[in-house]
């Protein structure tokens, strides 16, 4: 008798898949990873640092001032190295850390809760991502000829606030689900923005309205992670949207946040005269409504990995419309 192919009822696809999420720091992951660095890997998710590193091109696309030589490439690729890898694994591994009775019930496979590592060795890797990613600022500010040290102050200042997103006494998450939610927004568009933008242009106020502004659309994209986790949450006191107004409240708010504060962002373009960026961000946010009633309405709590992966992409592409737009208008 013939071996049967790998396939999706086979077991050998489903335990590659949770390999593979669970490397990428993705809910429902697999568990039993011994690898110290691919559990290293896993608390600070990498999933997570997609959107960081695309604000770093977004930045960069609306100072205005990028050209492709080696030498940006290489720049650009220490920005986006700081932002993702470095410090939202900075972030991310605080969060597991802090978080780790929350997901001794939601998730127990998690490396801290699993006991796959111990606590010193998570605390040595929080120091030594917050310090090289401090160092790298630093360095991007010397190359830039920063008078003042802009780069090293985001830097410190977002790590700031992701520290007390999830940590003790302040806790954000636990004591203000509004605040937090945004916090996570903002940290995720506006500050690799900035830095990517403080690189090749200069950081003024309209850049910094607008991207704060446009960060009230990733207060959706941040409750959206919440759906995960509200069970916990509930049990431990933690006051996330979904926990506060109930899961389909909590759904209405998340999306209607996406969809509107995009939908002004593309008023602002139309004002400065960027009439073609703004009917591609609207045109934009058509499929990201689709995939809103199709997926998340219906079952936020079944269908916020999916949702994520259909509806998400057209609010990165709006990101870079709206960074193309910017640049081209020399804001």
């Amino acid at each position: 008798m013939s071996e049967t192919p790998p396939s999706i009822e086979s077991p050998v696809e489903p335990n590659r898949t949770g390999k593979a999420r669970q490397l990428l720091g993705m809910k429902g992951a697999d568990a039993g990873e011994t690898s110290i660095w691919k559990i290293r890997l896993q608390l600070m998710k990498p999933i997570t640092w997609i959107p960081l590193i695309w604000g770093v091109v977004c930045g960069a696309a609306s100072g205005g001032r990028y050209t492709w030589t080696l030498e940006n490439v290489l720049v650009s690729a220490a920005c986006m190295l700081m932002s993702g890898p470095l410090l939202a694994g900075y972030t991310q591994t605080v969060n597991e850390f802090y978080d780790r009775d929350v997901d001794a019930i939601n998730e127990p496979y998690r490396p801290i809760p699993s006991g796959a590592i111990s606590l010193p060795k998570v605390i040595t890797q929080i120091w030594a991502l917050l310090i090289a990613g401090i160092a790298v600022a630093y360095a991007l500010d010397r190359w830039a000829g920063h008078e003042f040290p802009t780069l090293t102050v985001l830097a410190i200042g977002g790590s700031f606030v992701s520290y007390i997103y999830s940590a003790p006494p302040l806790k954000l998450k636990q004591n203000n689900g509004w605040l937090s939610s945004y916090a996570l927004g903002a940290s995720y568009i506006a500050l690799p923005w900035w830095a990517g933008h403080a690189l090749f242009g200069d950081l003024n106020t309209t850049i910094v309205t607008l991207t704060l502004f446009y960060s009230l659309a990733g207060l959706g994209i941040a409750i959206v992670n919440d759906f995960k986790s509200v069970e916990g949450d509930r049990q431990l006191g933690l006051k996330s949207l979904p926990v506060m107004f109930g899961v389909t409240n909590a759904a209405w708010i998340c999306v209607l946040a996406i969809d509107i504060f995009q939908a002004g962002v593309a008023g602002y373009l139309i004002s400065i005269q960027q009439n073609l960026y703004a009917v591609i961000l609207i045109l934009l946010i058509v499929p990201q409504i689709t995939f809103q009633d199709m997926y998340f309405l219906r079952d936020p709590l079944k269908n916020d990995v999916k949702y994520q992966a259909s509806a998400q992409p057209f609010l990165v592409l709006g990101m870079l419309v709206t960074a193309l737009a910017i640049g081209h208008a020399g804001i």
